[in-house]
């Protein structure tokens, strides 16, 4: 069994880690943030997939590079991509158990908002074994993985790094986590939806190892309950 007896905080990233990314969720929002360039901009298809793809890789989030570059109001364009269908999101009784029996506090940290985090671990069926969740609204729309962003969750939430795990798809948002002493498990995926992200922001595959990251798995189910906790 994985040895967690030190750790008395897990947080967890939302899209692509609490739900599995070939159910498509993301891919929804993905084209929503495509359309409300093409609309907001007047750009053809192509050419907003080009900025919206830019921006994620230059600024971390598209919304950041759209704020600093067109002054769009975060608020607008947060209510526009998170307005899908959530019904492709299983409910997961098994990751519900997994969850309700780590000894702590158990958050969620997302680029997205509360309205969508709420709404998507809701769907799962889990919102409730949640302590608090931030958002990037909270994060004052500086995105992960800025280390600034990392330090203002830790000081919200009065964390202790070296006390904590944090679960994500991205590994270039566990570098922060690492640095800072947490522990790091990320949740790989071979979901052929997400070919076409930039190489320095995709979504981690099934056999990559990285060296800010201590544990990989497929299954965050599985993962959880074969972890040793403290009683």
């Amino acid at each position: 069994m994985t040895d967690f007896t030190h750790i008395d905080t897990y947080v967890f990233d939302l899209d692509n880690t609490l739900y599995p990314a070939h159910c498509h969720l993301f891919g929804q929002i993905d084209r929503r943030m495509s359309e409300f360039i093409q609309a907001r901009l007047s750009l053809d298809e192509t050419s907003a997939r080009k900025i919206q793809k830019h921006y994620y890789s230059a600024y971390g989030t598209t919304l950041s590079g759209l704020m600093k570059e067109h002054g769009v109001q975060p608020r607008d364009f947060l209510d526009y991509v998170h307005d899908i269908d959530v019904s492709v999101v299983p409910q997961d009784e098994g990751l519900r158990a997994a969850i309700a029996a780590l000894p702590g506090k158990r958050y969620i940290f997302t680029n997205g908002s509360v309205r969508h985090a709420e709404n998507v671990a809701g769907k799962i069926g889990i919102l409730d074994l949640f302590h608090d969740i931030f958002d990037i609204e909270a994060a004052d729309y500086l995105p992960k993985p800025h280390e600034d962003t990392y330090h203002a969750f830790n000081r919200r939430f009065g964390i202790t790094p070296s006390r904590a795990a944090m679960f994500e798809d991205l590994p270039q948002n566990l570098v922060a986590a690492h640095a800072l002493g947490k522990t790091t498990v990320l949740v790989q995926s071979d979901a052929d939806w997400m070919e076409d992200e930039p190489e320095d922001k995709r979504p981690s595959r099934p056999g990559e190892t990285y060296d800010h990251v201590h544990h990989v798995t497929a299954d965050l189910t599985s993962f959880l309950t074969g972890l040793k906790t403290a009683a």
